[in-house]
């Protein structure tokens, strides 16, 4: 797994049963970081030529391979599956464009492990967002809390609402909080620690809480494209210190999401879970009860269901939602390389 955040390559060793519901152990995991060269690459390829791209891919592909190959040698594992995320270079689902690069059939030449990759594309080709993915693994292992958020470089939920399973994105999360960061060479504001330090700034909160997206109904979805052209263009309005960006951004998410939880137990994962202060600034504008699970859990969630859904596609057995996705039909994505 690799997500918009760019924090590196998330590897999850699991094992799942089934008797009369799922279970599921994370026997080991570990998170690669990007190098300096991987990191730029990948946070400008979705502005470069389809040639480019799929030269990159290449190398990339290798990349994925090397790293699930030394991790298989380091802890002498026996996976009978490889379900492989890659990483999303293009996420435009109203011009039915999705692309995760991570070629499956590379990784399965190169470490002679059958694979799953391109989980998103088929529900597109539906006419659903691709986009969130996670909710059926949420229904399946979960589904003993009121709500699963996720904090990455964009926040998500899902839950579920008259026998339906129902999930979206909200807003950014460390896509924009690392945006600030960034700028003075930290890869994150550890523990919210500079946020805290800022003021809000009103004015920008109310810009931001206007976007139209916010006023969208389900089934929508966020890529790197609307941020940069909407989101980044209300921040650069603003000539504030970092701390008060910061400061205000935590304030915002806290609002976008909190729009969205009522009452009983939200179970949250993600980068964004370790931001002490933003999980502050969620917790006092709402009634619901954040739960914060073990600290495995919090960084492999996504990896550990993408597992699943490779699993799943390996049965035959849906994956992907239309009730999340809008999509025509639920269907079984991804693409399996025997």
């Amino acid at each position: 797994m690799s997500g918009t955040s760019l924090d590196g390559i998330d590897l999850a060793y699991v094992e799942f049963k089934k008797d009369a519901k799922w279970h599921f152990d994370i026997l080991k995991c570990t998170t690669l970081p990007y190098t300096e060269k991987w990191k730029h690459i990948l946070s400008k390829i979705h502005h470069q030529s389809i040639e480019y791209i799929r030269e990159i891919e290449k190398e990339y592909s290798k990349l994925l391979a090397k790293h699930i190959n030394d991790f298989i040698k380091t802890h002498a594992l026996k996976p009978e599956l490889i379900c492989s995320h890659g990483h999303t270079i293009w996420h435009q689902p109203q011009k039915g464009i999705t692309l995760q690069i991570g070629d499956g059939a590379t990784i399965k030449r190169l470490t002679h492990i059958p694979t799953v990759h391109d989980f998103r594309r088929k529900d597109v080709e539906l006419g659903g967002q691709g986009a969130p993915l996670v909710p059926i693994g949420d229904h399946l292992l979960f589904k003993e809390y009121n709500y699963c958020l996720n904090l990455g470089g964009f926040s998500n939920i899902s839950f579920s609402k008259e026998n339906k399973r129902l999930a979206f994105d909200i807003c950014p999360v460390n896509m924009a909080l690392n945006y600030f960061t960034n700028q003075i060479g930290l890869a994150f504001d550890k523990g919210g620690h500079m946020a805290r330090q800022g003021q809000i700034n009103s004015a920008m909160l109310d810009q931001l809480n206007k976007l139209s997206y916010y006023k969208k109904s389900a089934p929508k979805s966020l890529g790197k494209e609307w941020f940069e052209a909407s989101f980044l263009n209300v921040l650069k309005n603003y000539n504030d210190s970092i701390e008060n960006h910061l400061r205000t951004l935590c304030e915002h998410i806290a609002i976008q999401i909190s729009h969205n939880l009522k009452e009983g137990y939200c179970l949250v994962s993600g980068g964004g879970v370790h931001n002490t202060f933003l999980m502050h600034c969620i917790q006092s504008h709402t009634k619901c009860q954040i739960v914060i699970p073990k600290a495995q859990l919090i960084d492999y969630k996504e990896a550990l269901i993408f597992g699943l859904l490779g699993v799943l596609k390996l049965r035959n057995e849906v994956n992907c939602l239309a009730s999340v996705t809008g999509a025509s039909r639920n269907s079984v994505g991804g693409v399996y390389v025997p």
